[in-house]
């Protein structure tokens, strides 16, 4: 599966811990030395990746049966304005949880799911049960039978630097299980108009369709991010991948299993980035950050003390690259949860807790054209 937005397209028991001894091992080579191989990584880990099946229906409109000469000739039924049709889609999923069954993947792989089937890497097929999924994140949680799984462990996403090895795993043209590798490209990737709550990492090892929720693996063969969309002008990959971090995706998955939907929270400001022009203006040599540009009165970030003009530069102990990350950690931080800012006020550094409330309901991020496998 793969989906287009613009010139972009969108592809396709849990463990902090990496694998020991899986790095990178020698092999022979004629000359008598040696070259490196990720097989006895990629031998541990591809077993967590498996294929998903998906069969749908969605309803549209057919303009003949706007037509009111149309439905008196054919006699069609008052209020009958759609019709139904079958979709057959294929993705890729990331087993994170063996002993509960949990399989992550993307929302968009899994929409208009009526039957949903999950193919390990040694062919044994699992009907899967939808637990929840997020449109604005491109999130989905799926739950099969667990006994038989081998879980991918998950890494730390924060931790993640431009110029670190990945490599991408997932069932590309419906070819089976494919094994690419490549660079982490960027981070914090924003504004593309993807989804919601944007903070891609950029790659260039090759994703195509198909790939939509395999894994993004680190060479210590961890989990760090869900494939998810390509820049595509001509409609193939051109080496520019994109994946949500894998801190993103867990804290989306928690919430999916917790409520089987995602609680966004807010604490009452209004965001926005550190631009050349404003930290002239606030006399700061930083160069990222968030700005708080308003406070609501009487909300949670008033009564922590934060002011307008205030400047965020880490949250929870990360630092804060910019307003859509600071967004995006807020919003998907659990409701009654603190999330622990630091701000930079006229130069003097200073730590706030601020309570996370719960956000008004939002309209679903809904703009967006996608191309699907059949």
């Amino acid at each position: 599966m793969k989906r287009l937005f613009s010139t972009l397209v969108f592809m396709g028991a849990i463990s902090t811990s990496a694998l020991p001894g899986f790095a990178a091992a020698p092999i022979p080579e004629f000359t008598g030395g040696s070259v490196p191989t990720l097989a006895p990584m990629l031998k541990a880990v591809t077993p967590g990746v498996v294929n998903i099946a998906v069969k749908g229906r969605v309803r549209e409109q057919n303009p003949l049966l706007q037509d009111p000469f149309f439905r008196r000739f054919f006699n069609v039924p008052q209020g009958q304005q759609y019709q139904e049709r079958e979709t057959m889609a294929a993705g890729s999923g990331v087993i994170v949880d063996a002993a509960r069954g949990y399989v992550l993947t993307n929302a968009h792989v899994v929409e208009n799911a009526i039957n949903i089937e999950v193919t390990s890497k040694d062919n044994h097929r699992y009907p899967a049960k939808l637990v929840g999924r997020d449109a604005d994140t491109d999130v989905a949680v799926l739950k099969i039978e667990p006994g038989r799984l081998t879980a991918v462990p998950i890494g730390d996403s924060d931790k993640l630097q431009v110029g670190d090895f990945v490599v991408a795993i997932g069932n590309p043209f419906r070819l089976g299980q494919t094994v690419t590798s490549g660079i982490i490209s960027a981070l914090g990737r924003s504004g593309l108009g993807i989804e919601g709550y944007e903070d891609f990492i950029q790659t260039d090892a090759s994703i195509n369709p198909g790939n939509s929720g395999g894994a993004l693996i680190d060479l210590h063969g961890q989990l760090i991010g869900i494939n998810t969309a390509i820049l595509a002008p001509g409609g193939a990959s051109i080496g520019i991948g994109f994946a949500v971090p894998i801190n993103m995706a867990r804290r989306v998955m928690d919430q999916l299993i917790r409520y089987g939907e995602v609680k966004r929270g807010r604490i009452g400001v209004t965001i926005q980035d550190l631009t050349p022009d404003l930290a002239e203006a606030m006399k700061t040599s930083r160069t990222d950050g968030a700005v708080i540009a308003r406070v609501e009165p009487g909300s949670a970030a008033d009564h922590a003390g934060i002011k307008s003009g205030d400047l965020v530069i880490a949250a929870n102990g990360v630092a804060v690259r910019s307003g859509t990350q600071l967004r995006n950690t807020i919003g998907l931080t659990r409701i009654g949860d603190e999330v622990k800012l630091t701000v930079d006020r006229s130069g003097a550094e200073r730590a706030v807790e601020v309570k996370v409330e719960l956000a008004p309901q939002a309209a679903t991020t809904s703009a967006r054209k996608r191309l699907m496998e059949r």
